[in-house]
């Protein structure tokens, strides 16, 4: 492989990875902090692109950036009410929405499982003609996209150590305590599911307005790559700071899309992509659980053989 192929294999990657480094970040706050598994991710991210790709398709190319962003929050508080008000369990409210989602997108696209944006300005030709005849003017996906997650990091590390964000932060650490110190768990609960919500919807609209199409199937799997991400960022800078702990996630994002890119390299079945998904995620949780019982098994073994030396 060329040297250029390794430098354009690592920009798409890079690409990729900031656009889903957005719904990691998502994870980050309901899934590390909150500790709730929102499985409506994969049907967030497809409102958030099926929103983002009308507002556009209507002319409005940066309005369709808030917009996705507020569907994703009426996403994230319809789960949250199944899950504080009527008393279902995190993870059915979770699929109960996702499913609901489908026919909701559905809705909000005409019925059309596809839209073409190919004639459509989108906030990246409008970045693209912003910075034409600058330096970067080749490199306009990752300005925005490098915005866009940057802005994300910088709310989440702030936003965290105010105090509505160290209340959200406890409910996920222990609910009971928090109840006890006079504060709502159903209140930070909903306030953490909107806000991870909303970033989901922005991924899906930015990945909709950088591929210029929509596709009622493309957040199928989502919430896959991005607790892959998400477990992948953890390995490196797990017990940091808020901070480099939201770094890592970006960084797990673009590493999984890295694994992502050589695969197709290596000539492997797309259809084998999900499994590899699958793998990458198991790898991930059970690692530290692999790496104890190994050493474990070594301390057995050196004592076993100590005894039978004596």
């Amino acid at each position: 492989m060329s040297f250029d192929k390794i430098l354009s294999l690592g920009q798409t990657a890079l690409e990729l990875g900031l656009v889903n480094a957005l719904t990691v970040l998502a994870l980050f706050l309901s899934y590390s902090m909150l500790n709730v598994c929102d499985l409506s991710t994969d049907g967030c991210f497809t409102l958030g692109a099926a929103v983002g790709a009308i507002v556009a398709l209507s002319g409005h190319p940066w309005l369709s950036l808030p917009a996705a962003m507020l569907a994703g929050m009426l996403s994230g508080f319809v789960t949250a009410v199944l899950q504080t008000r009527m008393g279902v369990q995190s993870l059915l409210a979770g699929i109960v929405v996702n499913t609901a989602l489908y026919s909701v997108n559905m809705a909000i696209t005409g019925s059309k499982a596809q839209l073409n944006m190919n004639k459509t300005p989108t906030v990246f030709s409008m970045a693209k003609d912003a910075l034409s005849g600058t330096f970067l003017s080749g490199q306009f996906k990752l300005v925005v996209l490098l915005a866009a997650v940057a802005l994300v990091v910088v709310f989440l590390s702030f936003f965290l150590r105010t105090r509505l964000g160290l209340a959200i932060r406890a409910t996920g650490s222990n609910a009971d305590m928090v109840r006890s110190s006079s504060i709502n768990p159903v209140f930070t609960t909903t306030v953490g599911l909107c806000i991870s919500n909303a970033f989901t919807g922005l991924s899906g609209c930015l990945m909709a307005q950088q591929q210029k199409s929509f596709d009622i199937n493309m957040g199928s799997g989502m919430v896959t790559v991005a607790l892959a991400s998400l477990l992948i960022g953890g390995v490196f800078l797990g017990r940091k700071s808020i901070s480099l702990r939201a770094v890592g996630a970006v960084l797990g994002a673009f590493i999984f899309r890295m694994v992502y890119a050589l695969a197709l390299r290596l000539n492997m079945p797309a259809f084998m992509l999900k499994a590899v998904s699958s793998i990458i995620v198991v790898l991930a949780i059970s690692g530290p659980y692999l790496k104890e019982q190994a050493v474990l098994l070594s301390r057995r073994y050196r004592a076993s053989r100590e005894r039978g030396a004596a």
